[in-house]
């Protein structure tokens, strides 16, 4: 445990914890978009974002942040618009993004090693700075995404639904493609931009096969994003590992675990079979138990109860019906 003494593993361990958190938080609401790759979008954005902060002398974080934002505004008011399709706005973000990044950082002559801090995530490039700006962004999308949790969740299923309920929907896509934005770039020094889309996706994904019903899976999903992170920290202390690398493993094989745990929970869930009795299909009956030395009739001395065109006789709590040789059990 000597590790917690050191301030940079400190530092590491807070700001795992708030990408542990938020990116699932955003990421519910992305993967029930059925946009799941929009995060590495906007990761190759924030890439330019680094590097334009890497030609300024700029802190990388704040920049990437705007320029995060910038982006996420622009394709989603192109989708909107219908100017563009999804596909060729994810393109744009992609190849774009990445390239203007890396153009700008070579220009300065700081290469690809120091993009690698920022696309893999490093432990030592968190600075106390960096760390207060991270707390106050992970507040606000903690706030958006769990205080509008209706709105952005009839947004996300279904868009005219919620314009027929009356919702802004154009504002509410507009908040979901900033909060993502954002998301990204608080991730980008634990888990690293190009990595940052599977620790918003990956744990959603694991919670929704185990789990129905979006709050109950939500608030899962932030867990297991969090013990994702965690884990993923602490283990890149001891194995020497980049820690991005080793929290997306651990959020897949999370997932891979819950696949035979969801089979089994589906069995479960199945409801009984129904079996359809017509007028055309006989009833099932059961033979009572052999009379011995004892046959019904009107002096028996059981209940006699008129049943169709037959007597029914009360016997044991049962109602014996005569049928050939041997009584029915109703």
């Amino acid at each position: 445990m000597e590790w917690l003494g050191l301030a940079f593993m400190q530092r590491a361990l807070i700001a795992a914890l708030l990408a542990g958190v938020t990116s699932p938080a955003i990421g519910a609401y992305i993967v029930q978009r059925r946009l799941s790759l929009l995060g590495d979008g906007l990761g190759h954005v924030a890439i330019a974002g680094v590097g334009l902060a890497l030609a300024t002398g700029t802190a990388p974080l704040p920049v990437a942040v705007i320029v995060a934002i910038c982006g996420a505004i622009v394709i989603e008011l192109l989708r909107q618009s219908g100017k563009a399709s999804a596909d060729v706005a994810m393109a744009i973000l992609f190849y774009g993004g990445l390239a203007t990044g890396v153009l700008l950082a070579g220009l300065v002559g700081q290469g690809t090693g120091t993009l690698s801090n920022y696309l893999f995530g490093s432990l030592l490039t968190i600075s106390e700075t960096d760390l207060w700006l991270i707390l106050v962004l992970a507040l606000v999308i903690l706030a958006a995404s769990i205080g509008l949790m209706p709105q952005l969740f009839a947004v996300c299923t279904d868009e005219d639904f919620a314009k027929v309920m009356g919702l802004p929907v154009r504002f509410y896509n507009l908040l979901i493609v900033v909060l993502a934005a954002i998301t990204v770039t608080v991730s980008m020094r634990t888990v690293g931009l190009l990595m940052v889309s599977a620790l918003m996706v990956v744990p959603v994904a694991t919670a929704n096969n185990v789990l129905i019903g979006f709050k109950r899976s939500f608030f899962t999903a932030l867990g297991l994003g969090v013990v994702a992170a965690l884990l993923g920290v602490i283990g890149s202390f001891y194995l020497n590992a980049p820690p991005g690398s080793l929290i997306v493993v651990l959020t897949i094989i999370g997932f891979v675990l819950s696949l035979p745990i969801a089979q089994i929970m589906r069995r479960r869930r199945q409801p009984a079979p129904v079996i359809e009795v017509t007028d055309a299909t006989p009833l099932p009956h059961e033979t009572a138990r052999p009379h011995v030395d004892h046959q019904h009739g009107p002096d028996c001395g059981h209940l006699a109860v008129v049943h169709g065109d037959h007597t029914d006789y009360v016997h044991d709590g049962h109602r014996h019906a005569p049928h050939g040789d041997h009584y029915d059990e109703h």
